[in-house]
C-alpha cells in the first residue's frame, strides 16, 4: 500500500492553520470571562478530518490553575459553534472538523520533572556526612565442649 504523504502533509497544514486561527480568536475575539489567559499548544486531527482535539495551555501565573483550566475549557466548549463558524469563514472551506477542547498539562509536568531533577542534583553535590562505623563486636569466647571442659590447644 503506498504511503499517503500528500494526505498527511495536508492534514498537518490544516492542523497548523486551525491552531493559529483558534489562537487568534482566543486572544482577541472571544470575550467570555471564563476564558483565562491561554494559548493553543497543539491541534490533532483524526484521520478522516471529521474531528479535532485542541489542546489548550493556561498561563501558570494563575493562582488556582486547575479551576482556571476547567473554566477555560467550559468557556471554549460554549463558544465552539462560533469558533467553527469563524473558522469556516476565514479558512474558506466547506467542512470544519468537530472540535473538542482539552487541557494541556505537559508544561506543568515538565516543570515539575525539572524541579525534581534539580533537587536530586543538589543532594548529590552536597557532601554526605561520614557515617560512624559500628564498634567491633567483642571476640567470641571459647565455648565449653560437651564434656564441660574447654578444648585443649
Amino acid at each position: 500500500m503506498p504511503e499517503h504523504r500528500a494526505r498527511k502533509h495536508h492534514q498537518d497544514r490544516v492542523a497548523e492553520t486551525l491552531r493559529e486561527e483558534i489562537g487568534i480568536m482566543i486572544e482577541g475575539q472571544l470575550s467570555d470571562p471564563r476564558i483565562a489567559f491561554c494559548y493553543v499548544t497543539e491541534v490533532i486531527l483524526n484521520p478522516g478530518a471529521k474531528s479535532a482535539r485542541v489542546y489548550i495551555a493556561v498561563d501558570s501565573a494563575v493562582k488556582d490553575i486547575a479551576k482556571a483550566e476547567e473554566e477555560t475549557i467550559a468557556g471554549l466548549e460554549a463558544a465552539k459553534g462560533y469558533i467553527r463558524y469563524e473558522l469556516k469563514e476565514c479558512m474558506g472551506v466547506r467542512h470544519v472538523p468537530e472540535l473538542s477542547f482539552l487541557a494541556d498539562r505537559s508544561g506543568r509536568f515538565q516543570a515539575r520533572i525539572v524541579e525534581l531533577m534539580d533537587r536530586q542534583r543538589k543532594r548529590k553535590k552536597t557532601p554526605l556526612e561520614p557515617v560512624p562505623e559500628p564498634a567491633p563486636a567483642p571476640a567470641a569466647e571459647a565455648v565449653p565442649a560437651e564434656g564441660g571442659e574447654t578444648p585443649a590447644k
